[in-house]
């Protein structure tokens, strides 16, 4: 964030019903609590005016909390207000050691987070619509793959143990998971149909697509939570966004413990780029011998296949700055 002289921050904490907000000026807090709706929100700017509160002059902060924060956030944008938001963990992490908690404590905390990290904090900056859009029917597609696979397994488990019980569990959601498929099918098109009616999403796909082991889901994840791949500064940053980068857990000579990735990263994402890599190592000439180089250097497989991920990450990053489709080699 530019170096900014902002004299109020404002802490926000929301759930689903209601969210507490937290005004610290001069190191002094007071709180409210406003209904999570249209009506709340205006009461809450309308406090805001009433205090002579500027929003020019505000830095207002509050956490992930996926659609509950959609309503505040569309209407502090259109105020143009300096908003971010930012990962629980991340405000729990730099704050220390809290006592208690509550949704009044919690929006203090967020307030005292925002005066105390503002020089370094992002301001938010929304999704396209059709992102959003293409973000929506993933997440329906997601539960109805999973909705699926849950529905398939118990004839097979089953099948097991009494075969004439499994075939008819099997019959029986026969039609189901027929519709369920043919669903999966279909939102797959409309997502197809999107990302065609938008020239730089379908060269941004393209493009990501053209690196081995991504597939179009991961690509349209990766440009979502990266807002078209403007959300970091280098590569690095990303691939520990996306959990693939271990860090050194050691102090003085006593503790050695085996390097592991940090729990805030994006599971989503890390979980995506795990399925890329097991297929970029099979398809893949150079990561295939990368691959099996390492494991007979006696590398732990999942370590291999971790470096694989960060690889994949490097690999999106740059045709996305060059422009360029990825040129697969060879194995060296």
């Amino acid at each position: 964030m530019n170096k900014q002289n902002f004299s109020n921050f404002i802490g926000i904490d929301i759930s689903k019903l209601t969210f507490d907000v937290a005004i610290l000026i001069n190191s002094e807090s007071t709180s409210y609590v406003f209904e999570n709706t249209v009506k709340g929100i205006k009461a809450f700017l309308r406090l805001l005016k009433n205090q002579k509160i500027e929003l020019s002059k505000t830095l207002i902060c509050m956490e992930h909390t996926g659609v509950y924060s959609k309503l505040i956030i569309t209407k502090l944008i259109e105020k143009q207000a300096n908003l971010c938001v930012e990962m629980s963990l991340k405000i729990i992490r730099s704050l220390g050691l809290q006592r208690g908690k509550n949704d009044q404590i919690d929006a203090i905390r967020i307030a005292k987070y925002a005066a105390k990290n503002h020089e370094e904090l992002e301001l938010y900056k929304s999704i396209p619509e059709l992102l959003e859009k293409i973000k929506t029917l993933i997440t329906i597609r997601e539960r109805l793959v999973k909705s699926k696979t849950d529905l398939t397994k118990y004839p097979k488990e089953l099948k097991t143990f009494a075969p004439e019980l499994g075939k008819l569990a099997e019959k029986n959601i026969k039609k189901t998971v027929k519709t369920f498929t043919d669903e999966i099918k279909r939102i797959e098109q409309e997502i197809h149909k999107l990302i065609l009616s938008d020239d730089k999403l379908s060269k941004t796909i393209n493009l990501a697509t053209s690196v081995t082991g991504i597939g179009k889901i991961t690509a349209l994840h990766l440009t979502i939570y990266t807002n078209f791949f403007t959300r970091y500064q280098n590569p690095k940053q990303l691939a520990c966004y996306c959990g693939v980068v271990p860090f050194e857990h050691s102090s003085g000579t006593s503790i050695r413990k085996r390097a592991r990735v940090d729990h805030m990263a994006n599971k989503t994402l890390k979980k995506q780029l795990h399925l890329c890599a097991l297929s970029a190592k099979t398809y893949d000439p150079e990561l295939n011998a990368y691959y099996e180089r390492k494991v007979e250097e006696g590398k732990p497989k999942m370590l291999v296949i971790n470096n694989i991920r960060n690889k994949l990450v490097h690999r999106v990053c740059a045709v996305i700055r060059k422009q360029q489709p990825y040129e697969k080699k060879t194995a060296a």
